[in-house]
């Protein structure tokens, strides 16, 4: 399996990169910059491309020239937000134009100018799947105030259902990932027992996410996960 993650290098995305490949797999990791280490099962084949998605159309064709000629696997992990956002402090009309501008350059310009570069790549594969990062902020009862954010992961719902359409004769499974609060803080290396302790059921361990995941790329291609909304176990929104 060949398996590409955008936005590698920290939380979640470093968490893929380093739990969803077994031996003779192969994952390539993209971020703004390589993170020093990474720690990988045994016969795990590591790439990395770096490239800066706050420039999308340089960033799309560098990570196209340098992407391998197949993939199975494409997890568009893309997701920054305001300035204070999730905090009490937040307020729309406070945060700045460009701001905005580059929060969409990133989390809506990117995935779209990256999937349609990459597309021809994964549907070279006999197990086409696109894996998109979206939030529980881009579901309605949601209750959450960021605006800029929940429309860049609202957009997400409406790119993976014309992607399915636009690609359903190919067999392309598109899945998209509403996730709630996560424990970023705490590695895969960190024991899942501890890493769930953190925030007192407020916060979803990334180990959680990864093992999701895991059974969603090996499921058979006769089927697959369309919407996985995952919120912790003490979020009173859910």
């Amino acid at each position: 399996m060949k398996l590409m993650v955008i936005g590698a290098s920290r939380g979640l995305g470093r968490a893929f990169v380093e739990g969803l490949c077994d031996a003779g797999d192969t994952v390539i990791g993209v971020s703004r910059q390589r993170p020093g280490s990474v720690a990988l099962p045994d016969a795990v084949q590591l790439e990395w491309i770096e490239a800066d998605l706050s420039q999308p159309l340089e960033a799309a064709r560098q990570i196209a020239q340098a992407a391998p000629e197949g993939l199975d696997v494409l997890i568009c992990n893309l997701g920054v937000w305001e300035e204070a956002a999730f905090t009490k402090d937040y307020r729309f009309l406070e945060t700045t134009d460009a701001s905005v501008v580059e929060m969409v350059d990133i989390n809506i310009t990117g995935t779209l100018l990256l999937i349609k570069q990459l597309m021809p790549r994964l549907l070279r594969s006999k197990r086409r799947q696109l894996i998109l990062t979206g939030s529980t902020s881009a579901l309605r009862q949601s209750g959450r105030p960021e605006v800029a954010f929940a429309a860049s992961k609202f957009a997400l719902n409406g790119m993976g259902d014309a992607l399915r359409e636009s690609f359903r004769a190919d067999g392309l499974a598109v899945s998209c990932l509403q996730l709630g609060y996560l424990n970023t803080e705490d590695g895969l290396a960190v024991p899942l027992a501890d890493a769930a302790a953190r925030g007192e059921g407020q916060l979803v361990p990334v180990h959680d996410v990864v093992s999701m995941v895991r059974t969603m790329i090996h499921l058979s291609p006769a089927a697959y996960i369309r919407e996985l909304v995952m919120p912790a176990i003490g979020d009173v929104r859910f």
